[in-house]
C-alpha cells in the first residue's frame, strides 16, 4: 500500500475535486465561517511567534501573513507579501521586491522594517521563539541568538520596499518563511505592552475577542490587499481538543469543519451523509516518541533499538489509528522527496529487544516517565497501548498526562524522560533534518538533543548543494543514519482526514497541516446556520 502512495497525484486529485465545487457556484460574500482548533481545548498565546504547536498556527493564518504562503494544489511555496523575488549567481542573497498595499490592521502600511524587527525578535536569546529554527539560516542570525550581535547582518534594507536576505547556504527561502511562527509584526506596534490582548497583522481577519479555552473570534479586514478578499464578515475559531466534543458540535451543525480522530473516521465513511463531506491528505508529520538522552538509558542506542522492536506499531495502526495513517520507517515522511523506499520499518521482535536490552546493561528492564496529551491518534491512548508490550521486555511505564497546549513547552524546556508527540518532518527535507543537528538547539527543534557526526556531516553537505537530486540523495544517507541511531521511535506518518458540512467552500488539501486553512478563500453559500 505505501508504495502505491503518491501524495501529488493524491492531493492534486484532491484539489480538483474541490475546484470543481468551487467552480460550480459563485463566492458567496457574508456569513460566518466557525472553525475549530483541534489539538487541545486552549490556545497558547495571543503572540503567533511563541508558540510550536499548530493549534496556534490555526488562528495565525487568520490574523496574520508570512513573507510566503504554500500553495497546496502545486505543493509548493509561493510569495505571498513580496511581488517578486532575485537570485544571486551564489545562491545566497534573495532579493524581494515587497508588496506596497499591504496594509495592517491599524491602517499603517507595511515595509522592509516590519519585517527586519520581526526576524531579529524571533532570535531574542532570552526566548525559545521556534521560528528562530527557520531565521537562523539568515547570515548573522546566530550571532545575535547568542547575544554578540544585536542586528542580523543578512537583512538589508535597500528602500521601504525591497529587501535583501542572505542565506548561510543555498535553498528555497520559501520553505523558511512561510508558517504563522515567521508572521510579521507591526515593528513600532508590537512592542507597546497591551499589544498582544488586542493583536493587529497583515491578516484577511482582524481579531475582536479571545476568550480563553471556548473561542477567538475575528472580523473582515476590508483592506486586505487581495481584491473581493475575504468572502466571511466573521470568522469564529473554537479550540475543541476532544474528538468526541467535535463530533456532538459538527453533528449538530454547530461548526463548520472537523479534523477526525479515528473513531470518527471509521464513522464518518461508514455514514451516507456525511462521508460526502470527508478531505483526506497525507500530511508531512511523523508521530514519535522523543527520548532525553540525559535519562541514563536513552542514552544508549540500543536502548533506543530496543524500544523499537518491543512495540507493535501495525497493530496499533491497525486497531487504535484505524489505519488512518502510513508506518513510519525514519524521520522523512512518505511524502518528502527524500524519502527513502527502501528503508523497512522496526521489525516487532520482542526477543531482539530483550538482547539489547541485556547488552546495554539492563537486562531487568528499567522504568522511564513518559509524558502525553490526550490526543488519540498520538498521545495518552497511544501510550496505555505499548505498556504491556514493553513492560514483556521488562520496561515499565509511568504516564505522565498534560494538557495539549502544555506538551510543546515542556519538551522545548526539556522537561521529560521521553514525550510522545506530532512533529512536522516536510515539506523540505533539509529543513527537517536540521532538527537533528547537534548544532540546532532543543528550542529550536532538537529535542532529543540528537548529535552525530555522521548525521551533521551529511547535513551539511547537503545545505552545500544546490543539485536537489544530490541533495536528495544525501539527505537519504542522513536518514537512514537516524534510522540506525533511533532517538525517537518511529511510529507513524499521519493522514490526515477533515469533516466539512455541505455549505462551505474553498478547503484546500492542504498536506503541510490539513487544519491550516487560508479563510480568505473559504465561503459559506445559503444553507449555512451561520449565513447571515
Amino acid at each position: 500500500m505505501l508504495k502505491k502512495l503518491v501524495l501529488t497525484t493524491a492531493v492534486t486529485l484532491s484539489a480538483l475535486a474541490l475546484q470543481a465545487q468551487v467552480q460550480a457556484q459563485e463566492p458567496r460574500r457574508g456569513g460566518t465561517i466557525r472553525f475549530t482548533a483541534p489539538y487541545a481545548t486552549s490556545f497558547v498565546s495571543n503572540d503567533s511567534h511563541v508558540s510550536n504547536q499548530i493549534q496556534d498556527e490555526i488562528y495565525g493564518y487568520a490574523l496574520h501573513r508570512s513573507l510566503y504562503k504554500w500553495d497546496s494544489v502545486n505543493n509548493k511555496p509561493v510569495l505571498e507579501l513580496a511581488k517578486s523575488v532575485s537570485t544571486s549567481a551564489d545562491g545566497l542573497v534573495h532579493t524581494f521586491k515587497l508588496r506596497d498595499d499591504a496594509l495592517f490592521h491599524n491602517g499603517r502600511k507595511m515595509t522592509a522594517d516590519d519585517i527586519i524587527w520581526s526576524y531579529t525578535r524571533l532570535m531574542d536569546p532570552s526566548k525559545n521563539y521556534p521560528g528562530a529554527a527557520f531565521i537562523r539560516r539568515i547570515k548573522g542570525a546566530l550571532d545575535v541568538q547568542n547575544g554578540t550581535a544585536k542586528e542580523i547582518s543578512g537583512l538589508k534594507k535597500i528602500d521601504d520596499f525591497t529587501l535583501e536576505i542572505t542565506l548561510i547556504e543555498k535553498g528555497e527561502p520559501g520553505f523558511l518563511f512561510r508558517t504563522a511562527t515567521t508572521s510579521i509584526f507591526p515593528a513600532k506596534e508590537a512592542q507597546d505592552p497591551n499589544f498582544f490582548n488586542k493583536p493587529i497583522g497583515l491578516g484577511p481577519f482582524k481579531f475582536v475577542e479571545h476568550i480563553p479555552g471556548s473561542r477567538m473570534v475575528f472580523e473582515r479586514w476590508e483592506k486586505f490587499y487581495v481584491a473581493g478578499k475575504p468572502y466571511a464578515d466573521r470568522l469564529v475559531i473554537s479550540p475543541m481538543g476532544e474528538a468526541a466534543a467535535r463530533d456532538v458540535a459538527f453533528r449538530n451543525k454547530e461548526i463548520d469543519v472537523s479534523i477526525l480522530g479515528p473513531t470518527q473516521y471509521v464513522a464518518y465513511q461508514a455514514d451516507a451523509n456525511l462521508k460526502k463531506g470527508i478531505l483526506e491528505v497525507a500530511e508531512v508529520f511523523t508521530r514519535n516518541m522523543g527520548m532525553n538522552p540525559t535519562y541514563k538509558p536513552f542514552s544508549d542506542k540500543r536502548v533506543r533499538q530496543a524500544i523499537n522492536h518491543a512495540i507493535d506499531a501495525d497493530l496499533i495502526i491497525s486497531r487504535l489509528v484505524r489505519n488512518k495513517a502510513y508506518r513510519a520507517t525514519s524521520w522523512l515522511p512518505l511524502s518528502s522527496p527524500a524519502y527513502d523506499k527502501a528503508l523497512k520499518p522496526y521489525a516487532f521482535d520482542p526477543e531482539k529487544a530483550k538482547k539489547l536490552l541485556a547488552e546495554a546493561g539492563y537486562p531487568d528492564g528499567f522504568e522511564f516517565e513518559w509524558t502525553a496529551s490526550p490526543n488519540e491518534s498520538w498521545g495518552i491512548p497511544i501510550v496505555e497501548a505499548t505498556i504491556p508490550m514493553l513492560a514483556k521486555v521488562g520496561i515499565k511505564v509511568k504516564v505522565k498526562p498534560v494538557e495539549g497546549s502544555a506538551l510543546g513547552g515542556i519538551v522545548a524546556k526539556g522537561d521529560f524522560q521521553a514525550y510522545i508527540w506530532s512533529n512536522t518532518s516536510g515539506p523540505d527535507p533539509l529543513t527537517q533534518m536540521k532538527c537533528f543537528h547537534s548544532k540546532t538547539p532543543r528550542s529550536a527543534c532538537n529535542y532529543t538533543t540528537f548529535s552525530n557526526a555522521e548525521v551533521d556531516k551529511l547535513i551539511d553537505e547537503a545545505g552545500a548543494t544546490d543539485d536537489l537530486t544530490k541533495r536528495n540523495e544525501i539527505l537519504k544517507k542522513a536518514n537512514a543514519v537516524l534510522y540506525e541511531e533511533a532517538p525517537v521511535w518511529f511510529f507513524n506518518y499521519n493522514k490526515a482526514v477533515l469533516g466539512y458540512q455541505p455549505w462551505l467552500h474553498g478547503l484546500q488539501p492542504n498536506a503541510t497541516e490539513l487544519a491550516l486553512q487560508y479563510y480568505e478563500d473559504l465561503w459559506v453559500d445559503e444553507t449555512s446556520p451561520a449565513a447571515k
